[in-house]
């Protein structure tokens, strides 16, 4: 399954990459919270639903693209949560810091999931408690790392008063910055070890990233010290959170 999931990301990013390469024009619009929206979100999108749809027919899929309303929702005990192309903004800014994000949802953990970077050509992975990078066509196993001082990973394109606070108060340390769900990649990989989020995040910008980083060994908590959770709830916003190796 997971290597089938996989195949299903990167030809989303292939569909993404035709946008950003000019092949299909951009056609930017502004959604109701006013967050850009591209033809590549909604290709990818068409991409990951028909693949899932054809892969696991039994098992719903709540895509960024489509939500579906709570009535619908507030029974699912297991279901694919997407969101086609985490880091719209970075996509509009060509920086190649976007992403494909794929996770499968059971009993409101993240138990399989996906991060793909069509620019980067960087696969991360996770199922089973296991956690993988695939690069350059070698896949291989990774865990957190620990590291003194830590380097914190920050939002390229959100920030907020109390993050900077926050840092204010942490000691040492290092900061660098990346967009869309690869912050949770770096913890996970053990190029980073910390990366706190205060602003607004929906589910499906955090499960496949959680789910990759909670196989590599880090935890995912909001600021209560509970896992994020994804059991299906009318809004789909997330707490503030934390990835951290403690």
């Amino acid at each position: 399954m997971l290597d089938k999931i996989c195949q299903l990301a990167r030809d989303a990013g292939d569909a993404i990459m035709q946008v950003y390469d000019g092949a299909k024009p951009m056609d930017v619009a502004s959604k109701a919270d006013d967050s850009p929206v591209t033809a590549a979100d909604l290709a990818a999108h068409a991409v990951i639903l028909k693949g899932l749809q054809d892969l696991t027919p039994d098992i719903p899929v709540l895509s960024e693209e489509a939500p579906q309303g709570w009535d619908e929702r507030q029974q699912w005990q297991r279901y694919w949560l997407v969101d086609p192309l985490d880091g719209t903004k970075e996509f509009l800014k060509r920086n190649g810091e976007f992403t494909v994000n794929i996770a499968l949802i059971e009993q409101g953990k993240a138990v399989l999931g996906v991060v793909y970077a069509p620019v980067l050509k960087v696969m991360y992975s996770a199922a089973e408690g296991k956690a993988w990078k695939e690069e350059c066509g070698v896949r291989k196993q990774i865990q957190v790392r620990d590291a003194r001082p830590p380097l914190v990973v920050i939002s390229r394109s959100h920030s907020d008063n109390e993050l900077q606070e926050y840092l204010q108060q942490l000691g040492e340390h290092q900061t660098t910055s990346i967009g869309s769900s690869l912050k949770f990649c770096l913890v996970a990989e053990g190029q980073a070890q910390l990366y706190p989020r205060f602003g607004p995040t929906n589910v499906w910008d955090t499960a496949a990233g959680h789910a990759v980083a909670a196989a590599a060994g880090a935890h995912v908590h909001d600021w209560q010290g509970k896992p994020l959770d994804y059991t299906p709830r009318e809004s789909f916003l997330n707490p503030g959170f934390r990835v951290s190796l403690y």
